[in-house]
């Protein structure tokens, strides 16, 4: 791993240089988000007005809307969002499906279109999924029940024959925001529905005009936990959000996943959305029905809310252990095929399977394998039909989804079925199809990105002089987003002093740690205890600055993400 600086500019002295520097590295010139007014108005989605006019008709014929939605925490909010929002709207009959993992796959399946059937819906409306549900439309139509698709997933060579298709990144689509989560895309169709709506005169005689931004928080749970792209759009979304969670304005599931996790409402960031609610929403689907996820977003009363949310908690626990057996697995594995490889380095693309590995937990795996091998990775599990079912996470650079469908191209027939977008994907295979999918993956990946992978690259915003190592400019730091993807978190690297070193719970460095001029300060490394052995009395650090929280007490400290020692130094005590 190497670090590389940004260039920001030089040294900076005071809080607001330093956030000019942090926005210049990103292509920006003030504060990362504006207002609503600045979103990109609905009318740039293709295909918005014609659903539109089909949800309002059918909202103002009180007919019953099924929404079928996603088993991650993108579908879960989506399927929330579109609940709550059609029923603000007057819908009188919404209900909503949440297709099982196991039992039914993902998106819009024959089998999904069957069981809804079942409740004789006068309309389907997808969320975050149906784009490549041609089969599933198609039953929906000997059912003569419409469909709307609403997905921001990469269509194929052909589209569903649905009623209405709203994807940001369908052929002919102009939008400029083509990174809106599942949920952006919902929460955008309500707003043109309310459009429609209203010029219909549907909210006159005391039928109340919905503010939809009261959904907002849901829609920046979703979108950051399925790591698209914040442009401009999507920061908007996040931190509108963001401030009706911190105003106290949020549902009351939310603010239970969030305060089950010890996370402070009050001073909620995208990092809470994404690694504390999150992942307690998609244990949901990874390991039972995400139908308890949507019912803790959508619950009226706080303590059925936190009933709820202890469940999601309880879940998220026994996933960790299930992740943690299965990356041991897959680490063991890795090392058998480095051993056949006689020293040569690694396939420049991943596959990976295990006898009884949880067809849930199968994607988080491959991003933890992703992260330490700087690889692209799929690992499957056992769909117990003679199937493989795979999930894929990619590299900067790979678009992991176009990789597939290079290998579908050369080899008909070997990939049963497919999807996903740059960074992320899923497949199925027949379980004899393995091996000759294995190898093809791999000379796809290296031939879009040579054999070797480049070495991970971390991009720093420089040194952070030890003056503002301080506790107020945590905060500022923590305030002056929302982060994420393709806004990042602000890095910084230096050469620091240690003090004291020791490993926490077998697999965390823990440091205390001083930049020439700064005071002492904390620093955690998650899973960097392999670094303190070679750790010297002087360290380079790339590191992020954050708030410790602690018996009431608050501190900055130091969130290690590597580590490297002085030549020439001592070993730290």
């Amino acid at each position: 791993m190497r670090i590389r600086r940004l260039d920001g500019g030089g040294a900076v002295g005071s809080i607001d240089g330093l956030l000019r520097r942090i926005y210049r590295n990103r292509g920006t010139a003030g504060h990362g988000a504006g207002g609503l007014a600045e979103l990109h108005p609905a009318q740039g989605l293709l295909g918005i007005d014609t659903a539109a006019d089909l949800l309002a008709d059918r909202i103002q014929a009180r007919g019953t809307l099924l929404i079928v939605g996603d088993f991650d925490a993108d579908g879960a909010t989506g399927t929330a969002v579109g609940v709550l929002g059609l029923r603000a709207l007057g819908a009188e009959r919404v209900e909503y499906l949440t297709p099982s993992r196991f039992d039914h796959g993902y998106g819009l399946s024959p089998a999904v279109v069957d069981v809804a059937a079942e409740r004789r819906p006068d309309l389907l409306i997808t969320v975050d999924n149906g784009i490549a549900s041609l089969a599933g439309v198609e039953r929906a139509q000997e059912y003569g029940i419409p469909v709307l698709i609403t997905d921001h997933h990469l269509p194929g060579a052909e589209l569903p024959a649905a009623a209405a298709v709203v994807n940001p990144n369908q052929p002919g689509c102009g939008f400029p925001s083509k990174h809106l989560a599942g949920v952006g895309v919902m929460f955008y169709l309500l707003a043109a529905t309310r459009a429609v709506l209203r010029a219909r005169g549907w909210f006159r005689g005391g039928r109340p005009e919905p503010n939809l931004a009261e959904l907002l928080d849901l829609v920046a749970v979703g979108t950051v936990a399925d790591v698209v792209t914040l442009d401009a759009n999507n920061r908007i979304l996040v931190d509108q959000g963001l401030k009706r969670i911190r105003a106290g304005r949020c549902r009351h599931g939310l603010r239970a996943l969030l305060e089950i996790a010890g996370a402070r409402v009050e001073r909620v960031t995208a990092r809470d959305l994404g690694f504390a609610a999150a992942p307690r929403l998609n244990a949901a689907g990874r390991l039972e029905d995400m139908g308890i996820g949507v019912e803790c977003l959508i619950a009226d009363e706080p303590v059925r809310a936190m009933q709820l949310a202890r469940r999601l908690h309880a879940l998220n626990g026994e996933r960790r252990e299930i992740e943690a057996g299965m990356r041991e697995e897959a680490e063991a594995l890795i090392e058998r095929i480095s051993a056949d490889t006689d020293g040569a380095p690694l396939p420049a693309g991943l596959c990976l399977f295990g006898e009884g590995w949880h067809q849930g937990v199968i994607g988080i795996v491959a991003a933890r394998v992703r992260e330490r091998h700087n690889r692209p990775v799929i690992v499957f599990a056992d769909g117990g039909d003679g199937r493989l079912r795979g999930s894929a996470r990619s590299v900067d650079g790979l678009h992991v989804r176009d990789c597939i469908d290079a290998v579908d191209k050369r080899y008909p027939g070997l990939i049963e079925r497919f999807g996903g977008h740059a960074m992320a994907a899923g497949l199925t295979l027949s379980r004899g199809a393995f091996e000759a999918f294995r190898d093809a993956f791999a000379d796809a990946v290296g031939y879009a990105l040579g054999d070797s992978p480049a070495e991970r690259e971390l991009l720093s915003d420089g040194e952070l002089p030890g003056g503002l190592q301080t506790l107020p400019t945590a905060e500022a730091l923590r305030l002056a987003g929302p982060w994420g993807k393709g806004f990042t978190e602000p890095l910084f690297d230096g050469v620091f002093e240690i003090t004291a070193a020791r490993v926490v719970k077998d697999q965390h460095l823990k440091l205390r740690a001083r930049a020439p001029g700064g005071p002492p300060i904390e620093a955690i490394g998650f899973h960097l205890a392999a670094h303190r052995a070679v750790l010297g009395q002087h360290a380079r650090l790339a590191y992020r600055l954050d708030v410790n929280e602690y018996r009431g007490l608050r501190a900055p400290q130091l969130l290690l993400e590597h580590v490297e020692p002085e030549e020439g130094a001592g070993v730290a005590g």
